[in-house]
This record gives structure tokens, C-alpha cells and sequence, in this order.
């Protein structure tokens, strides 16, 4: 036999080969289709998990002798090992709302009351249960998954492509026996849901955290955004995320018409579907499913926080239309707060950085809105009093806006006859000097001012996010650095080397048991977050000093009356009170702190290390367009922090208040706004949203950027 021949018959061999392996990783993939859909979104798996396994490893094995047999839509390529294009800017199909929020069954009697005056009778809703996640848009392109977004401002949301890919209950392609609902095959097809967390997984990553010296997670939602964000894919994998997925970004893209039949179809199509749904024909049967939801809360492998009730039909919903922000047509009931009981074990007394004394309920840990509570501020003694909790007693805790801590009271039948009675100590708990209560006032203070107590809780404070916003430096760095005496006023956060800050001692230990330093790396990452500041605006600087009675509003008023360190030292009271919003005992306050020789010694040490003492320049620079208007913010925004949207709205001329009244010009809505959006439109004042806010910001303040948007009055 020639070479020529010889090489023919290989030729041939590979190819029958191939042809061979090609037919064989197409049946793998199908039965793998297969098992992942029974698994996922049928909750019903038929083989077990070893069976599984054995056959996502025989395809992994013949991809990679043929490797031109792997595409995208492959469920080995879950997770890659290469950071993607994530967290680049994406913009949605069509906006992303939020929902306006019925906080009990009477306010959703309302709603229903509304809808059916605009319909002239109410239809059929369908009830879902509302998950508590995070946002997630998810594109498919010829039936293949090509993108995942974020919600983001709900324009406009972060790429999360290659993280959301390692999500098992995530179809990589649109089942075939699915395909044939969309009406429009050649274009892209944006579907929407939840990225969530199942309780058992947040514990397990909890525990995790805590054994390896790191901070848990506050909730299931957090950890579910968070684990979302991660730069690499296979944290997230790690991370055991799951989906319900329930809405599409075009109701006219597929040939369902209704909710109900979008579910069911999503189901076909692979997605995993919440299966506790209902399709109601009348108000008692909303009420019916919202009440058995609540009573099943604590029974869910998944945190949830209300119910969502939709005009069920696509049609209906589009007579209905939007308001600003949300869909006319849905409504989000929301629970109350989750209370659970628990044992007052102690009161203690933590002392804050200005003297004042705040007893703590310390309790016997108990899981509240998905997560653990044991300890839980009870603000004075006063309301110690008033809610008469003694120690011993079985108490009521929950989560206000299922997020702080809360003790609503005792339990007085089950109060032990030993439960003490608690009062305030008459010495400080940190250095045992007296403690005083000043007339009219709530808290008793330490009135030494060499409180270690008061120390660290100042320096603290200067690191917050408010203030100079130093990322990493938290309780446990500053905490060991204060006891050695290295870091005593603040100040010191600029003499700090990289090498003292690689010293500190952690709580993680090796397998010796042996303490862990912090090290180089974080060290860098220190030290670059202390040099950045320097450069926080002069109103920071004010706020993160602790003057008393000056918190973030009134170091604002301070930086544009006073824009320099030195003529705000030199101020008297006189011109200080003469400067709106600052009273006589805000400004007896600013005159005694900077009377004190060891304050201005302080700030010549700032001034040195190159802190910023003087206001930004540009900001008087800028228009004031908005002299006059006062605006309100409310909910989370995406693009920036509440804070910053206030400064720069400031910046520009306006107030910004706190509170919603007929004189408000504009209330800011957020996501997840609430009672004060829903107070603006009880009052007629207007209402902006995130992007017509971004609008006005970048016209300098020019309000005829609203015309047109339904934002002017």
C-alpha cells in the first residue's frame, strides 16, 4: 500500500470517527437537556445524581479529543476560565419598572378598586410570589443564550454574561419543542426573573465566612447580588445561585397572551418557574393566596417578602399602561415585618464617639428575614422603660424594612419572676469616669476625653462611607491599631506605613492555630484607600472630624458658608447662627471644638498630611439652577449613592430635604421607593426617576430638560 493510500484510509478513518463522536455528543447533550429540565424546572429529576454526572463527564472527555465539537450552547461550558466583558453597560429592550407597593390588604382592595375602574370590570390576576433577590434580564439570539444584565437603573443594567452562565438552572438555548411561541425567531428575545440564594445555601456561605475570619453576609438578597458581581465566573459557581424567572421584555414577542400562558411557556421553554402561582377571578382569592404565602414564608427553601398580583392579560395591560415608575397594572403586596421571639440574655452599653451611652439588647441568636440576630440597639433608657424589656424576659424582634433589628417588646406572660429591671450605669463601662445626662436631652454621655471608647468609635467614624469613606479599614484593623497605641486621633491614618499595616493581627488563623497577619496584598490596597482621602470633598472632611451636632447636612451648610478650614475656625457663634439651618447649639458646638488646643492640632496634622480643608472650586462654578426648589430622595439608585445625588443637586442651588411636603419642587423615585413617593403623589408633586434626574444633572440644573417627561408642575 502507497503513503498516498495509507493517509487516504486514516483521512477516512478520522472523519467516520468524528462523525461518530459528533452523533454521540448531540444524544449526550439532548439527555443531558433532558435531565437538566426535569431537574430544574420540573422539580421532577428521573436519574440520579451519579447517573448525571457519569454523563457530563463522558462529554467533557469527547470535546476534548474533539475540540471543533464545542459551541457556546455546550453545558460544559458552564463556567469558563476567563474573566468575560462583565459589569460593561447594557441597555435593556425596554425599561425594567419597579412596583408600587401595597403595605396591606386594604391598600390592595384599593388598587384592585382602581383597575377595575379603568377597565370597567376587574379581570382575572395572577398571583406570584414576590422572591427577594436581585434583577436579572437574560437575551437569547436564535434560541442561545448571548447576554445577562442587571437591572441596574432599569434603562440601563451591568453585562453578567459569564457569571450568570455558571447557573445550572439557566438554559443555555431555548428547548426546540419552545421555540415555536416566538413570533419574531430572528431577533434577540429578552427574558426577566430572579437571581436568588436558597436559605441552606446562605447559611453554609456564612459559615464559610465566619471560619475563614471574614464578615457574613447580611441577607440571602445581598449575597445573591453580591455573588452575582464576583470578577470571577467560578466564585460565582461556587455559590449554589438559582432562578425563577417570570416575565419577557416584549409581551408581543412570543404568542402567549397573558401571564398565566407566559409561565407555562417559560416552563416548556426550561426556565425554572415558581410553581406557587394562581390565576384568580376575584379579590377574595387574591386575599386567600396573600394570606397562605404569609403563613408559608417560614417553610420556603427561598426568602420571599410579599406577592406580586398582575392583570393577568397582555392586552389589559397595555390599556393600563405606566405611571413614572411602575406598571399600572401590578402591584407588589408586601408582608410585615417577620417577627420572631427570643431570650433577652443581657443589656450592655456601648459608648459612641461622641460620650453618648446606648444600651444594646443582647440576645439568644434567632433567624429574622433570612438572617441571624442576637444583638440589637435599644436607644436610650428612656425607651428601655417605655417598652418595659427586662432581662430574662422573652422578647419580639424583627427587621424594620426587614433590614435593622429590632426589639418591639415582651412577651409578659412568659416573664420569669427573676427578670431584672435594667438602669443606666453611673460610670462609663470604658474608663469608668461618671456618666451625665444634660437637661433636655435623651442620652446619657461619657464626659472624659480620653474614652478609649470614644477613640475607636471616632476613628471609626472618619472611615465610614459617609465621611472619608477609606474601603477595607473596618472594626478589626482600627480596633488592633488603637490598642497598640498606633493609631490614637485621626490624624494618624496618614503616618501609617504599608509594612505596619501588613503587621496587624487578624482573627484568621492557620492550622496551627496560630493568628494571621494581614499582609502585603490587602496592606496595598490600604494604602492606596488612605491616599484617596485626601481628596474627599471639604464637607466630608467636617462630618468625619465628629463635631457634635454636625452630621452630613450641616457639614454641607458649613463647606458653602465656610469654604475654607481656617475661616470656619475663626467663625464666631454669632455668624455661625446667622447661617440658615444652624442653630445657637449647633454653633456653641463648632466654637468649642475648634477651641480646644488638641482639635487644632489635629487638623494642622491633616493639613500637613494633605487632607482637603478648602471646597471645591468647581462647585461654585457651576449654574445655580436650582436656587430655591427643594428635592427629595427616596429608594436606591443605581448610578450613584443617594449622597452623592443630593451633592450634586446642592451644587447646583437646591435644598435637599428629608421629608415630603406641598413646597417639595421634586421627589426622586428610586427603586424600591416608598412611603415618601407614594405621600408625592398623594400631594400632586413631582415625581423623577432615575434617568430624568441623570438628565437634569448633566444640563447643569436647566429644568427644561423635563419638559415633556410628565415632571413639571
Amino acid at each position: 500500500m502507497t503513503t498516498e493510500q495509507q493517509s487516504l484510509l486514516d483521512e477516512k478513518a478520522r472523519a467516520a470517527a468524528t462523525s461518530d463522536a459528533a452523533a454521540r455528543v448531540a444524544a449526550l447533550r439532548k439527555e443531558i437537556e433532558h435531565h437538566t429540565y426535569q431537574y430544574y424546572a420540573l422539580d421532577d429529576p428521573q436519574i440520579s445524581d451519579g447517573a448525571f454526572d457519569s454523563l457530563m463527564r463522558e462529554l467533557r472527555e469527547l470535546e476534548a479529543l474533539h475540540p471543533e465539537l464545542v459551541d457556546s450552547a455546550s453545558p460544559t461550558q458552564r463556567v469558563g476560565g476567563y474573566v468575560g466583558e462583565q459589569f460593561v453597560p447594557v441597555d435593556h429592550a425596554s425599561r425594567m419598572y419597579s412596583l408600587d407597593n401595597a403595605m396591606d390588604l386594604d391598600e390592595l382592595a384599593a388598587w384592585a378598586e382602581r383597575v377595575e375602574k379603568a377597565l370597567g370590570e376587574l379581570p382575572p390576576l395572577c398571583c406570584e410570589l414576590k422572591i427577594d433577590g436581585s434583577s436579572i434580564a437574560l437575551t437569547y439570539d436564535q434560541g442561545v443564550l448571548v447576554r445577562a444584565a442587571t437591572r441596574g437603573n432599569g434603562t440601563t443594567g451591568e453585562d453578567v454574561t459569564a457569571n450568570m452562565r455558571t447557573v445550572r438552572d439557566v438554559p443555555l438555548a431555548l428547548r426546540e419543542q419552545a421555540r415555536g411561541a416566538v413570533r419574531r425567531p430572528g431577533t434577540p428575545l429578552e427574558l426577566r426573573g430572579e437571581v436568588y440564594m436558597p436559605k441552606r445555601s446562605f447559611e453554609a456561605l456564612n459559615r464559610a465566612a465566619v471560619d475563614n475570619g471574614k464578615a457574613p453576609f447580611a441577607n440571602p438578597r445581598n449575597a445573591a447580588a453580591g455573588s452575582l458581581r464576583q470578577k470571577d465566573p467560578k466564585v460565582t459557581a461556587g455559590r449554589d445561585l438559582a432562578t425563577f424567572i417570570y416575565a419577557t421584555a416584549d409581551d408581543a414577542a412570543l404568542t402567549v397572551e397573558g401571564q398565566w400562558d407566559l409561565l407555562q411557556w417559560l416552563r416548556e421553554a426550561g426556565f425554572h418557574v415558581n410553581p406557587d402561582v394562581a390565576l384568580c377571578t376575584s379579590l377574595d382569592e387574591v386575599f386567600g393566596f396573600c394570606r397562605a404565602s404569609m403563613d408559608r414564608r417560614e417553610e420556603l427553601p427561598y426568602e420571599i417578602d410579599g406577592v406580586v398580583v398582575k392583570v393577568d392579560s397582555f392586552a389589559l395591560q397595555e390599556r393600563m399602561g405606566f405611571t413614572a415608575r411602575a406598571p399600572r397594572w401590578a402591584i407588589a403586596f408586601k408582608f410585615p415585618p417577620e417577627e420572631k421571639t427570643t431570650i433577652l440574655r443581657d443589656i450592655t452599653v456601648q459608648v459612641g464617639r461622641t460620650g453618648a451611652l446606648t444600651p444594646v439588647a443582647e440576645m439568644e441568636p434567632v433567624t429574622v428575614a433570612g438572617s441571624t440576630v442576637a444583638r440589637a440597639t435599644l436607644h436610650n433608657v428612656d425607651e428601655v422603660h417605655r417598652k418595659d424589656v427586662r432581662v430574662g424576659d422573652t422578647v419580639v424582634v424583627r427587621k424594620a424594612g426587614d433590614v435593622i433589628p429590632e426589639v418591639v417588646g415582651p412577651v409578659l406572660a412568659l416573664r420569669p419572676d427573676d427578670a431584672l429591671v435594667w438602669e443606666m450605669p453611673h460610670e462609663c463601662p470604658s474608663c469608668g469616669s461618671p456618666v451625665v445626662r444634660e437637661e433636655g436631652e435623651a442620652a446619657y454621655r461619657c464626659i472624659s476625653i480620653d474614652c478609649p471608647a470614644q477613640s475607636l468609635e471616632r476613628l471609626l467614624h472618619w472611615t465610614s462611607r459617609g465621611a472619608l469613606d477609606i474601603e477595607g479599614m473596618g472594626h478589626e484593623i482600627v480596633g488592633w491599631l488603637n490598642e497598640q497605641g498606633r493609631l490614637v486621633d485621626v490624624a494618624d491614618f496618614y503616618t501609617l506605613t504599608e509594612d505596619e499595616l501588613a503587621a496587624v493581627v487578624t482573627h484568621r488563623v492557620n492550622g496551627e492555630g496560630e493568628y494571621l497577619p494581614l499582609g502585603y496584598v490587602f496592606a496595598k490596597k490600604l494604602m492606596a484607600a488612605i491616599d484617596g482621602s485626601r481628596q474627599q470633598p471639604f464637607a466630608r472632611v467636617l462630618f468625619g472630624l465628629g463635631i457634635r451636632h454636625v452630621g452630613k447636612t450641616v457639614a454641607e451648610t458649613l463647606a458653602q458658608a465656610f469654604p475654607d478650614i481656617d475661616r470656619l475656625i475663626s467663625a464666631t457663634e454669632e455668624e455661625l447662627s446667622a447661617v440658615d439651618g444652624i442653630g445657637p447649639k449647633i454653633a456653641c458646638s463648632i466654637v468649642a471644638f475648634f477651641a480646644t488646643k488638641d482639635n487644632l492640632e489635629v487638623v494642622e496634622r491633616l493639613r500637613g498630611a494633605g487632607v482637603r480643608l478648602v471646597a471645591d472650586d468647581d462647585a461654585e462654578a457651576l449654574p445655580q439652577n436650582l436656587t430655591g426648589i427643594t428635592f427629595v430622595l427616596t429608594g436606591a439608585l443605581s448610578s450613584m449613592t443617594r449622597d452623592e445625588a443630593g451633592a450634586r443637586l446642592k451644587a447646583l442651588g437646591a435644598k435637599v430635604s428629608g421629608s415630603v411636603s406641598k413646597k417639595t419642587g421634586y421627589v426622586v423615585a428610586g427603586e424600591d421607593a416608598g412611603s415618601k413617593y407614594d405621600k408625592a403623589v398623594a400631594l400632586g408633586v413631582p415625581v423623577l426617576d432615575e434617568p430624568q434626574l441623570e438628565a437634569l444633572l448633566a444640563a447643569e440644573g436647566d429644568l427644561a430638560v423635563l419638559e415633556g417627561a410628565g415632571a413639571g408642575r
